[in-house]
């Protein structure tokens, strides 16, 4: 080979190398600035995770101080709950101790006393003793003298004395056997009289007519027709419901409610009024309005209770009680309101009680349910005083209650002094049905003037006439009455109650003086 064909092999072997060089030199370049750049990246994301840490580091520091903060607190709280608890099992503990310790000296002195009374006792026992013995000698005595003197042995005596007491003994029980005849003759008239009587007030008779119908009236007579609807339909569909019969006649725009049950009377008024306003006249309606009509009733019974338990100033009476006095608002006997009746009785009682000195509101308890049994003698066997007794002693009521309820018509023994007040109270309501009475008009008066009379005084700043009418607190202003002048602001409204106002026993003046002190936080 020439120098010619070999030159432009070794050409083109040194362009190879030279580029191999160059690509191998270049690709390290990159490689290296690759290098660089990751571990700038590697640098800076180590510099980013270690601000994060410090910031997560910082963040978990303050909740961690704060969770601190709040179990301190929570810890403070329960601490001052449990002290306050504590203090308070400890001051309950201290009154306990010493209401043992006043029981203790109770008892202690009781125990003395115990002991000077059995003392005395087997004293006086052996007085009694003595006594015995001496009078036990002191009849053998006689009896020996009476042996001597009449010549007889004890065994003739004692024949003598029976056939004397025998003959004695035969023509009194003559005598009582005629007297007990003529007095089961007289008990029995009185008792026929009685059922007779109470057979009456039970089931009235057809001629009280005012007491066993009402009347309803309509717009206009073709209302009557509506009213009895298609072959009878609604009037026996409205006779089934309320149970009452409805009178239909020739009197011009009237319909008449007849029946002896007023409150089954007034819900078929109540229920027929609503229909003819309503102008929807057919069975199932019917139905519904009587129910409504019902519910209705049944609310008017309980305001009439509570109302009469108001009036007469009662605390603490059983609902059903309640429910029962407003029963008797619909019922009469003899033509008298029971339930009028009732607090006229009340009223009577309470004026007796405090005349006498007993206690007024138990008088007057007494009184006002003295015939509960008549809210429904109709429905169970046995006396309304029988039934009402049975009833109160049922809710709640105290002994003495029970029995003058029971004693009200002698048909118990009377054992207390409130048995034969509520027969006299009683039977002067029952002789003078219209008999005068304290009405709600006077007595809102008598109220007002009372807080009047304690308003007028300087310095009196509110007064509550409370207890109907037998107390009345005034609360005075503390910047222009001080603790020492109120006793004699008590006794000043006193003097004033007394000259001005006519009342029933007495009035309790209650004086109130306190102090606040307010400020409001913003």
């Amino acid at each position: 080979m020439n120098m010619n064909s070999i030159m432009p092999i070794l050409v083109s072997l040194f362009l190879v190398i030279l580029s191999f060089v160059f690509g191998y030199l270049t690709r390290r370049f990159i490689v290296k600035r690759k290098l660089e750049i990751a571990e700038n990246a590697a640098q800076e994301m180590l510099k980013s995770a270690k601000k994060e840490i410090e910031g997560n580091k910082h963040e978990l520091k303050l909740e961690a101080k704060n969770q601190l903060y709040k179990m301190r607190v929570d810890f403070e709280n329960e601490t001052k709950s449990r002290r306050d608890d504590l203090i308070e099992i400890e001051k309950k503990l201290t009154q306990r101790a010493e209401n043992i310790d006043r029981k203790v000296d109770i008892l202690d002195k009781k125990e003395r006393d115990i002991t000077a009374r059995e003392s005395a006792f087997v004293s006086r026992q052996a007085q009694l003793e003595n006594k015995e013995k001496e009078l036990h000698a002191v009849i053998e005595e006689e009896k020996r003298m009476l042996q001597r003197i009449s010549n007889l042995s004890p065994d003739d005596a004692k024949k003598l004395l029976l056939e004397r007491m025998e003959s004695e003994v035969r023509l009194e029980a003559g005598i009582m056997i005629k007297r007990v005849e003529e007095e089961a003759k007289q008990e029995a008239d009185k008792k026929a009289k009685k059922i007779i009587a109470l057979a009456i007030q039970r089931c009235a008779a057809e001629h009280t007519v005012e007491t066993t119908v009402s009347v309803v009236h309509l717009p206009h007579d073709d209302m009557k027709g509506r009213i009895i609807g298609r072959e009878g339909r609604n009037i026996r569909a409205l006779e089934i419901a309320t149970g009452v019969d409805i009178i239909i006649d020739d009197t011009p725009e009237a319909v008449i409610i007849s029946g002896f049950d007023m409150v089954r009377r007034e819900i078929a008024k109540k229920a027929l009024e609503k229909l003819i306003s309503d102008g929807r006249i057919h069975p199932g309606r019917i139905e519904e309005v009587v129910a409504k009509a019902k519910k209705e009733m049944d609310q008017s019974i309980k305001d009439e209770g509570e109302k009469a338990v108001l009036d007469i100033g009662l605390r603490g009476v059983h609902p059903e009680v309640v429910r029962l006095l407003g029963r008797l608002r619909y019922r009469t006997s003899y033509g008298q309101n029971v339930l009028q009746h009732s607090k006229e009785a009340a009223y009577l009682m309470g004026v007796a009680a405090s005349e006498l000195g007993f206690d007024f509101n138990l008088a007057r308890r007494i009184g006002l349910l003295h015939d509960l049994g008549k809210a429904v003698d109709h429905e169970v066997e046995g006396t309304h005083a029988k039934i009402g007794a049975d009833l109160a002693k049922k809710y709640g009521e105290n002994s003495v209650v029970i029995n003058a309820i029971a004693a009200h018509h002698e048909e118990v023994e009377a054992k207390d002094v409130f048995d034969v007040l509520i027969q006299a109270a009683d039977a002067i309501s029952a002789a003078r049905p219209g008999a005068r009475r304290e009405s709600l008009e006077t007595y809102i008066k008598r109220l007002e003037k009372l807080e009047s009379i304690a308003e007028a005084f300087k310095g009196v700043d509110k007064t509550y006439a409370i207890q109907a009418g037998r107390e009345i607190r005034v609360i005075v202003k503390s910047e222009m009455v001080k603790d020492e002048e109120m006793t004699a602001l008590a006794r000043e409204i006193t003097k004033k109650v007394e000259e001005g106002l006519e009342y029933p026993g007495q009035i309790k003046v209650t004086v109130i003086r306190e102090t606040r002190a307010i400020e409001y936080a913003k």
